[in-house]
């Protein structure tokens, strides 16, 4: 039987680390193993912190983030208002930024991103493989 919750938070820096308590309480009680909630916790963080610094909407608007366990996998979403599509970039070795979606794409299984079904704005995904006993 899938699980499934979805919080909705302001576009605000504070929403990142939220998101993570959220998170981590959330897959401790589907009992996920210890290793997959910490990268599910590192990637929706990547993933949160890009919408809150990346997604130009008027204030006010809100960042849903929706987990979904279905099919032994863990998938994450992060959807906003903004309609620009995230692109992996490289990131030189001085910069202090810029590396979120290449931490996604090497420790996710799969990730990805579409225009969200209302027609506003964009989901950004990744999925996790979650071992047969959960």
């Amino acid at each position: 039987m899938p699980q499934d919750i979805e919080w909705r938070l302001p576009r605000h820096a504070r929403s990142v680390g939220r998101s993570r308590v959220l998170l981590r309480e959330q897959a401790r009680s589907w009992r996920i193993p210890e290793d997959t909630r910490d990268t599910a916790v590192l990637l929706l963080s990547e993933l949160m912190t890009n919408a809150c610094r990346h997604a130009r909407v008027s204030p006010g608007r809100e960042i849903s983030a929706r987990c979904v366990v279905r099919d032994e996998r863990l998938r994450i979403e992060v959807s906003d208002a903004c309609d620009d599509l995230p692109e992996p970039r490289e990131a030189s070795a001085d910069d202090e930024s810029g590396r979120g979606l290449a931490l996604v794409s090497a420790l996710a299984d799969e990730w990805g991103v579409h225009p969200r079904s209302c027609g506003i704005g964009k989901t950004v995904w990744f999925e996790l493989k979650l071992p047969t006993t959960v």
